[in-house]
């Protein structure tokens, strides 16, 4: 038998999951001992490499603050109209330093500032 590679719902549930472990500042050790595995099962369940059961995903749910449906929102079904985020979106919310930068860039008020932001992000890629 072959190598299974990841599909879509196991990298959905990993990409929701270290956002939100990001979100709460929380280390993979740090989760992996709050559900009694090891870091390196964590970076798997991240990376969609192995699937998370039924229990250990409520278990997840409860350490990460989140109901068991934040796993799967933004996850398209047969019939929705909704497109999965592109790959590059969910690496970046899922970086320490996409997700600083969203936290910043959220903060300020002032719409114009965050659109001067923008402009100049935008120039800078060039």
């Amino acid at each position: 038998m072959g190598k299974r590679s990841p599909n879509a719902a196991d990298r959905q549930i990993g990409v929701r999951m270290r956002m939100r472990r990001l979100m709460l500042d929380m280390s993979q050790e740090q989760l992996a001992a709050g559900l009694g595995v090891s870091f390196q099962q964590v970076q798997k369940y991240e990376k969609g490499h192995n699937r998370i059961g039924a229990g250990r995903l409520q278990q997840l749910a409860e350490i990460l603050q989140v109901p068991v449906s934040f796993f799967f929102e933004d996850f398209p079904t047969s019939g929705s109209r909704h497109a999965a985020l592109p790959s590059y979106m969910s690496d970046f919310l899922t970086s320490a330093d996409g997700l600083a930068l969203t936290r910043a860039f959220m903060s300020i008020g002032d719409a114009r500032q965050r659109r001067c932001i923008v402009i100049l992000a935008e120039a800078m890629a060039r």
